[in-house]
């Protein structure tokens, strides 16, 4: 056999064997990975994966339409637009009455990403976003319940 073929192949065994040994990482299922990060194991992966929500994972940017319940009139058709630089227009047609209201401005998703409140000159609304859809919450983030709790879904156009 040729001297150089032995010096390499003990060259090589001698780097592989001086290796340190790796252990298992430790996985913190509470800690929260960027966009930037990059999966080291599926273990990694597993835990962004269960991170996704509707900020991050939805198609959410569009216009939303439906006739939302009103208490003195035969309803209100809304039309909803959200932008991807966060930011809204509403349109508010009260039916059966002349007025409408117009309004532009900024919303905010939640810390959970699930939901956002449309903070406007007139308006200051929280919705529940879904795929393909909106819904409108009350007051304090609560799903409005009832009879009439399909009305108050805006479905994306």
């Amino acid at each position: 056999m040729n001297q150089s073929y032995v010096l390499g192949f003990l060259a090589v065994a001698f780097l592989f064997s001086c290796s340190p040994k790796t252990t298992p990482q430790e996985v913190n299922l509470n800690q929260k990975m960027d966009s930037t990060s990059t999966y080291s194991s599926i273990d990694d992966l597993a835990i962004n994966i269960s991170e996704h929500n509707s900020e991050n994972s939805l198609d959410w940017e569009g216009t939303y339409e439906a006739v939302i319940p009103c208490a003195d009139c035969a309803g209100i058709k809304t039309i909803i637009t959200l932008y991807k630089n966060k930011t809204f227009s509403i349109s508010e047609e009260y039916l059966e009455k002349k007025f409408n209201n117009k309004d532009r401005g900024i919303f905010q998703w939640d810390s959970t990403g699930n939901m956002i409140t449309l903070k406007g000159n007139n308006v200051n609304y929280i919705y529940k976003v879904g795929e393909n859809k909106i819904v409108l919450l009350d007051t304090n983030g609560h799903q409005i319940d009832g009879p009439n709790k399909g009305l108050y879904i805006l479905n994306k156009k």
